[in-house]
């Protein structure tokens, strides 16, 4: 599998390979060969512009013994790529075949029998392309990929590597990022699945049936037509089309952005709870690893696209991925109880990384953060009764503190954001309550003056934390807002408009602005005098 392969393997330097000849066969027993696993080390992700490096065809019987093992390096006339993934230099292909040099031998191995390959759709889009540059017509490939079975067989993983696969029903990987290395594996695996399955699997036979009612042709039916000047041709640029698929933005990341270090922690299976569909997971696998940077380079996003075209990912498919991606991403920011603004620009940069509107990111924070309030709302105790604390602390509520003990104040925040309680940095018209024993009156007390914000002593406050009660729901806020309960027009306030009170407290002598709202203090001065 390559590169790819190295997307979904271990991320650990491979040691080197031994020297391999030109072809090497081993046979290791006689039984009849009824499937053939395939691996692939290639010079890059596209299957279109780069090249095939090595091959290996590990062949086995009914019985999932294996048969006969082939192996050959192969001269990419050009480039060999990323040397550090899979350990071939540009010496080890010098004096090596080409692929057409090639190609008859790898028909013949294949012809009659079900291919297997561990996400068996990017090795197979690389022999096709080389076989069809080779000038060869090449027939429907009965395939079965261990990748894909894995959700039959493995139900539970979060990742679904080579490497993840293998570990999880005990198979040897030996010499990662090998062609023969992979693709033992891989014959390992299958011969897991069939074990557990207890007997044929029947996706496997109905492969077997229709390889062997495959007839592939007896040689090429024109010259080759791909040269070294196409291997080496560097990646398209530009941005990816406005169907939700990446692109590549031109200002770099900062170095370790806070957000972005938790994609090592966070796992597919939480991209695919959010909505992602199920065959985009080789498509997110490979997403999560363009995105470690915090950028997508340009062959990245080719990679990108070439993949939605072998997995046949529609425009709405991808969509649905990067929203799940980003919603995933945005649970892990607000799960600490506070998104902080770095985390909030890492978000808008991956929206736009992605193709995902701006306006959206919001929106995903908001469900992100409706989803972590539902969370710890859930299980919270009524209040006991009597309770002589007034409107009780909710999870949700923005708290602000001032004028407290230190070492009481960073318990309480702590404890806060754990709780689900966002403290915040200023006083504003959405801010519950401030935290203060009154030892000191500055902006954020004025501020709270002003706004008439309820004010409670940190030992209240840690009752109310203790009895946390659960989050408002949005639609029952909502519903309050549309639907205000009746008020009295005999009420002097109810009656006047603000500006009437303004100009009552002006003429009264009281200090009051031009614009703004205005204190509680002057609207209780207006009633009393009314």
């Amino acid at each position: 599998m390559g590169l790819f392969n190295w997307l979904f393997g271990r991320r650990a330097r491979p040691a080197k390979h031994p020297v391999a000849p030109a072809s090497a066969e081993t046979t290791v027993s006689y039984g009849a060969p009824a499937f053939a696993v395939v691996d692939v080390e290639t010079t890059g992700l596209s299957p279109q512009r780069d090249r095939v490096l090595e091959v290996a065809i590990v062949r086995l019987d009914a019985t999932g013994a294996v048969v006969d093992e082939w192996v050959t390096r192969i001269d990419p006339e050009g480039p060999v790529g990323a040397i550090h993934i899979h350990g071939i230099r540009q010496a080890d292909v010098v004096g090596r075949p080409r692929f057409a040099d090639v190609a008859g031998t790898i028909v013949a191995r294949l012809s009659g029998l079900a291919v297997v390959a561990h996400n068996a759709k990017f090795d197979l889009a690389f022999l096709r392309n080389e076989l069809k540059s080779a000038g060869w017509d090449v027939p429907w490939i009965a395939a079965y990929c261990t990748l894909d079975a894995s959700y039959a067989y493995l139900p539970d993983m979060d990742r679904r590597r080579l490497a993840d696969c293998c570990w999880a029903v005990g198979v040897r990987l030996d010499d990662a990022h090998s062609a023969l290395g992979d693709a033992r594996a891989a014959a390992g695996l299958l011969g897991a699945y069939v074990g557990l399955n207890g007997g044929p699997d029947p996706v496997l036979t109905e492969a077997q049936d229709l390889a062997r009612s495959t007839r592939w042709p007896s040689g090429p039916s024109r010259s080759p037509s791909r040269s070294a000047s196409a291997s080496v041709a560097g990646p398209r640029a530009g941005r990816m089309p406005a169907s939700g698929r990446p692109a590549r933005i031109t200002s770099p990341r900062p170095t370790a952005p806070p957000l972005l270090e938790q994609l090592t922690a966070m796992s597919l299976l939480e991209v695919l709870e959010e909505g992602a569909p199920v065959g985009s997971t080789a498509y997110l696998e490979m997403l999560f690893d363009a995105l470690e940077d915090g950028d997508i380079s340009d062959a990245e996003s080719v990679a990108l696209q070439e993949l939605c075209a072998e997995y046949e990912l529609s425009p709405a498919d991808t969509s649905a991925a990067h929203e799940a991606f980003l919603l995933a991403l945005a649970h892990r920011a607000v799960d600490d109880g506070r998104v902080s603004h770095d985390e909030r620009r890492e978000l808008r940069t991956i929206a736009s990384l992605l193709g995902v509107a701006e306006t959206k990111v919001k929106r995903v924070l908001d469900r992100a953060d409706a989803a972590r309030h539902a969370r710890l709302s859930a299980g919270l105790g009524a209040l006991p009764a009597p309770w002589p604390h007034g409107e009780p602390l909710r999870v949700g509520d923005k708290v602000v503190f001032t004028g407290c003990d230190e070492r009481q104040r960073a318990r309480l925040e702590q404890r806060s954001e754990e709780l689900g309680v966002r403290v915040v940095g200023a006083v504003s018209r959405l801010t519950a309550m401030l935290v203060t024993d009154g030892s000191f009156s500055g902006g954020k007390f004025a501020k709270a003056t002003e706004l008439d914000t309820r004010r409670v002593h940190p030992d209240t406050f840690e009752v109310l934390l203790r009895h946390l009660q659960p989050a408002v729901s949005s639609s029952a806020t909502a519903t309050a807002k549309a639907s205000p309960s009746p008020v009295s027009t005999s009420d002097p306030l109810n009656a006047a408009s603000p500006s009437a009170v303004r100009a009552w407290a002006v003429s009264a002598g009281l200090e009051v602005g031009v614009r703004g709202r205005l204190p509680k203090h002057v609207f209780d001065a207006y009633a009393a005098a009314h």
